[in-house]
């Protein structure tokens, strides 16, 4: 699920030719020896943070599968594409087998930490997400619930430090409202 905006790979090179033109732009000095490593450490973090690449996903055989699995508490990083600032979030994702094929519980996990490892909106990661499951196994309905702290909103503008950002994606039989209500509570419990 590697982001499609992006044209190839990280070029680290320019990645830090780009940290020193905008410390020079912001009037900092990049002769001071405390500056002297900061273009590469900006530039490995930066190919750290967006390091989405993909995988593979597996699935296995069950002798049923027309319940609701859920996984919760999938935590981690993202960038806000608007202020490349970081977010943090956590996840909840769960989907309703239609077939007798489930995933392996890890590419839950996994597929939020990949739509994360971009820059990134909330609203379209969790969409994102909700995709690759549907992509991955057959489904009779996907949920994905993102909170969100974004240090964009934390640190600048509204300085709203206490505010989460909640963003639902619900799709298939977990629209319906028993459905939703039984997602929701173990997404909040």
């Amino acid at each position: 699920m590697a982001d499609p905006r992006r044209a190839g790979r990280v070029d680290r090179n320019d990645a830090e030719d780009a940290t020193v033109n905008l410390l020079m732009a912001l009037g900092y000095d990049i002769m001071d020896p405390a500056l002297r490593d900061t273009p590469g450490r900006v530039a490995r973090a930066w190919m750290e943070f967006l390091d989405g690449d993909g995988f593979t996903s597996r699935t296995f055989h069950v002798e049923r599968s027309d319940e609701m699995v859920v996984l919760r508490g999938i935590t981690g990083w993202s960038m806000c594409e608007h202020h490349l600032l970081p977010f943090s979030y956590t996840a909840t994702v769960a989907y309703v087998p239609s077939d007798d094929q489930v995933l392996g519980v890890s590419k839950l996990a996994r597929f939020v930490r990949e739509a994360g490892g971009a820059l990134q909106l909330q609203e379209r990661m969790g969409v994102q997400v909700a995709d690759a499951i549907e992509q991955a196994v057959p489904t009779a309905g996907v949920a994905v619930r993102l909170q969100g702290v974004h240090l964009c909103m934390v640190m600048r503008g509204v300085k709203a430090a206490e505010a989460e950002f909640v963003t639902t994606v619900l799709r298939g039989v977990l629209q319906a409202p028993a459905a939703r209500a039984e997602f929701l509570a173990a997404a909040s419990s």
